[in-house]
């Protein structure tokens, strides 16, 4: 599965783990102003504000799982399975399969006030890229500065909710998650105390012991409590390393190690690639399963006046340095 997570220390930064089984070959894309972005039911724009993120890139058309656009405004979707549902095309409404839904956005809004907007017209139909690249079920959360926001199409309709926590993983629905974290709310960041019973004279025997019951586990429920309080207890400095190294160690607490959950045939999930967008810069670090260094691409550093879509292969093997080499 996933987890994303938005935080602003001076900059703001948005990025996320992809948590899979398999990997597609996803690439760092940059795609440019002028880049013709050609949707299934809404015509074609010929110019736009440019976006960087992780991508599959099919003929040339970046497939993002999450992105930044020049604004700062951020995106990603996340598995949600069994929960999201697509209807079909509505006359006056916005019709976008979800695959477009991140370019949709990214491509028109500056802020939160334009995001806003935009999704009171839309409608995220049920039209799958190709029939060799269905739909998948997913939600998504969307992220200026500090402000968040998560966007599920269900059974019942479109839901939009305003996002407190800065945090979103799979399943359950986004209001459930927000209600499980009543059951975390006497966890904290400071020593434990005897709470239980003043008379039995109980002493904490170590450090850490206010976040007794903090969840360990992998599921997705367990890693949005677990990201929310190490997310909203972070301390962080307000440079550029600080801030990336911070991020990555959030991230760091809720990733998933080969071997602990099977899919089966021999497969396993891992967090097949990390990533932090400095959204207010355009730099998009990553690392990967097999390469803990972090790596960056700049998007400022592109021609992002061009009108075709530049990718870069991930560095998937392992970078050590050797110190006394």
């Amino acid at each position: 599965m996933c987890t994303a997570i938005n935080l602003k220390t001076k900059d703001h930064y948005f990025g996320r783990n992809l948590d899979l089984e398999y990997s597609y070959h996803e690439t760092v894309a940059v795609t440019p102003r002028k880049y013709p972005l050609e949707f299934r039911f809404q015509g074609k724009m010929e110019t736009h504000y440019a976006m960087i993120g992780m991508a599959y890139v099919v003929g040339g058309y970046p497939l993002y799982y999450e992105a930044s656009n020049e604004k700062g405004v951020s995106m990603a979707g996340l598995m949600f399975a069994e929960n999201a549902c697509y209807p079909e095309a509505a006359e006056g409404k916005d019709n976008i399969p979800p695959f477009e839904f991140i370019p949709w956005m990214l491509s028109q809004c500056k802020n939160m006030k334009e995001v806003r907007g935009l999704l009171e017209q839309i409608n995220l139909v049920n039209s799958s890229f190709s029939e060799e690249l269905p739909l998948t079920p997913m939600h998504w959360m969307i992220s200026f500065q500090e402000e968040s926001l998560v966007v599920e199409s269900r059974r019942d309709g479109l839901h939009i909710f305003e996002n407190p926590v800065g945090v979103l993983t799979n399943n359950p629905p986004f209001e459930m998650q927000l209600w499980n974290l009543s059951n975390y709310m006497g966890l904290t960041k400071e020593s434990a105390e005897n709470r239980f019973a003043e008379e039995l004279g109980l002493a904490a025997y170590s450090r850490g012991m206010g976040a007794i019951g903090l969840p360990g586990d992998l599921s997705s429920a367990s890693r949005f409590v677990r990201a929310a309080f190490v997310r909203n207890n972070s301390v962080c400095g307000e440079s550029e390393e600080e801030s990336v190294g911070q991020f990555f160690h959030i991230l760091t607490s809720v990733e998933q190690q080969r071997g602990c959950v099977s899919m089966g045939k021999g497969m396993y999930e891992t967090t097949v690639y990390s990533c932090c967008c400095n959204a207010d810069k355009g730099i998009y670090y990553y690392t990967t399963y097999g390469n803990r260094q972090i790596s960056a691409v700049d998007m400022q550093k592109e021609n992002l006046e061009g009108n075709k879509v530049v990718s870069y292969e991930l560095v998937k093997n392992e970078q050590i340095f050797r110190q006394n080499s």
